[in-house]
């Protein structure tokens, strides 16, 4: 990757998309960092990896299906989720063979509903995360796959105007929509996230838009309040599409991220190495933390 002064050329950029999507949504980004380390795989059901029935109904299932994609980034990861993808990528940081090469992590509008459930007012949002997985997955399990393609969009339009598909793209959400109920079961699924985002120690970056369904931005304002110096961007006029329709706002800010991350990284390794060269003797100074830095919370208007 060479798109950033050649600060990213030993790692790769994974991002992941939302459901109903594909990689292809990550196009103005991948345009945006250059170089041939970006990877914007299909999720399990959708695009090219939208064959076949026997899909994942767990995040660790899902990473699973991109191991051959993981496997090809050999060095530091930066890590990007939106959505569906976002719980993912949340999944690979925290709890994965990979988190260990997780350098940044940004999350865009997770869908991590099981983080709601702790207290009578978030628990609301909750249960209204599980009465549209209920009421999409019964339309598909009934053959309703129309009406089920049209509640998941309205629920996601929130309280933005709703988006207009191009018969194509809604033709192809109708033909994947099948893959619904296995994501709504994955995310339903996981537990102890209030647990793995206290212990997250990778730079993360928070994207909510202020038109989107008021449960996804809960999650990203609870997730920024237990992430160790998490930075938090919110688009007011955005909804939970804001990676493509304020793609002009999103990639700058995840570039940004990217970049700093990268110097910290770069950083530390260099203080790590002085270390290991000055000896025993100085070896046993204290380093200092090599991670403080101005963390930004900040409206994007």
């Amino acid at each position: 990757m060479t798109g950033l002064d050649g600060t990213l050329a030993a790692a790769s950029v994974v991002a992941l998309h939302c459901s109903l999507g594909s990689g292809r949504q990550w196009t103005k980004l991948a345009a945006g960092l250059g170089g041939d380390r970006f990877m914007a795989p299909d999720i399990s059901g959708y695009g090219v990896a939208a064959c076949g029935r026997d899909w994942p109904r767990t995040l660790d299932g899902e990473i699973a299906r991109l191991e051959p994609w993981l496997a090809k980034a050999d060095g530091p990861i930066h890590l990007i989720g939106h959505s569906y993808g976002g719980a993912i990528a949340f999944r690979l940081a925290t709890a994965s063979p990979y988190a260990q090469h997780v350098r940044s992590l940004t999350l865009i509008e997770p869908v991590l509903p099981t983080l709601l459930r702790d207290t009578p007012a978030d628990a609301r949002l909750y249960d209204r995360f599980a009465r549209i997985a209920q009421v999409v997955s019964k339309d598909i399990v009934d053959g309703a796959v129309l009406e089920a393609v049209e509640a998941f969009t309205a629920f996601w339009a929130g309280s933005g105007p709703r988006e207009q598909f191009s018969p194509s793209g809604r033709l192809r959400m109708i033909e994947q929509a099948d893959k619904l109920p296995c994501d709504f079961n994955a995310a339903l699924d996981l537990a102890g996230v209030a647990e793995a985002a206290r212990a997250l120690k990778v730079p993360t970056l928070l994207m909510s838009g202020g038109l989107s369904p008021y449960v996804t931005q809960r999650i990203v304002a609870k997730l920024a309040a237990l992430i160790d110096d998490a930075e938090l961007r919110h688009l007011p006029a955005a909804g939970h599409m804001l990676p493509v329709t304020h793609a002009d706002r999103v990639n700058p800010e995840i570039l940004r991220h990217i970049w700093r991350a990268q110097k910290l990284a770069n950083l530390e390794l260099a203080k790590l190495e002085l270390t290991a060269d000055a000896g025993p003797a100085d070896a046993a100074q204290p380093a200092g933390s090599a991670r403080r830095h101005l963390v930004f919370r900040r409206s994007l208007g």
